[in-house]
């Protein structure tokens, strides 16, 4: 019997995958417990996989979660995965979870953003920052990487804005290339057409600094003042919801003294 159109489907599709992670068919089927041979007829339409050998490859060639019901779909099986609102009562304790999280973190900075860079929660310290933007970048849905790198936005406060703009766009990149998301690929190519301001550029290296940074800093210009942070990003481990697993937590910790004292004097 012929391979089913689904079958043909998801074979294209995991190889595709395994191409861009450079995976060979032999390391792949290693990796699952399987053979050479068998990922070979699986990807040329000839095998249709089970749903557990989609989800155990899936998960060595690092699948986002969303890709792997799209991989279930190409082969005729129901996704796995749901995709619950986030304002959904089911994710209320993962909400009010967030932000306890965010109001523990003040004053430093956090939000937290979903797949293409929405903010779904903030706290005061990102308030604090955003104070003084146009109101059209205020608007929601706000959008993290509009707000900070449109040259009306947060860009000509960035002293260090080559750099912090360069870190930005990288990471972007990085994730189109994990996620495959037309969405996320148009705000890069949005975000990163946007005129650099033309301000001065103090880079990370500048006489004034108090302290060796041990990680690239924002440094932004706040009531007349320069403060410095370094970013950390966390995600949930083990999703097993598509909206939990496209959620980013980003957490702004002061890089040098005169910034945790002057965040400390904001405390009520």
């Amino acid at each position: 019997m012929g391979a089913s159109t689904g079958a043909t489907g998801v074979g294209a599709l995991l190889r595709g995958w395994r191409e861009q992670r450079g995976v060979s068919q032999l390391e792949l089927a290693l990796r699952a417990g399987s053979s050479a041979r068998h990922i070979s007829f699986v990807e040329t339409g000839r095998s249709r996989p089970s749903e557990e050998l989609i989800l155990r490859l899936a998960e060595h060639l690092d699948v986002p979660v969303r890709e792997r019901n799209a991989l279930l779909l190409a082969a005729g099986y129901a996704p796995r995965y749901p995709e619950t609102p986030l304002d959904d009562p089911a994710l209320g304790s993962l909400r009010e979870g967030l932000e306890r999280l965010l109001g523990g973190y003040e004053p430093y900075p956090a939000l937290v953003v979903d797949a293409t860079y929405n903010v779904v929660a903030a706290n005061l310290g990102i308030a604090m920052l955003l104070d003084g933007l146009p109101d059209h970048l205020l608007t929601p849905p706000l959008n993290a990487m509009r707000l900070t790198l449109h040259p009306q936005g947060l860009a000509p406060k960035i002293r260090n804005l080559r750099e912090w703009r360069g870190h930005l766009l990288a990471q972007m990149e990085r994730q189109i290339a994990l996620m495959r998301s037309d969405a996320l690929r148009a705000l890069y190519e949005e975000v990163a057409a946007y005129p650099v301001p033309d301000i001065p550029d103090t880079g990370t290296e500048g006489p004034a600094d108090p302290v060796p940074y041990f990680a690239l800093p924002l440094r932004i210009e706040h009531d007349g003042r320069v403060l410095s942070f370094v970013s950390s990003i966390s995600t949930f481990n083990t999703p097993m919801d598509v909206t939990v697993a496209e959620l980013a937590i980003e957490t702004f910790l002061p890089a040098d003294p005169a910034t945790v004292k002057y965040l400390q004097s904001l405390m009520p």
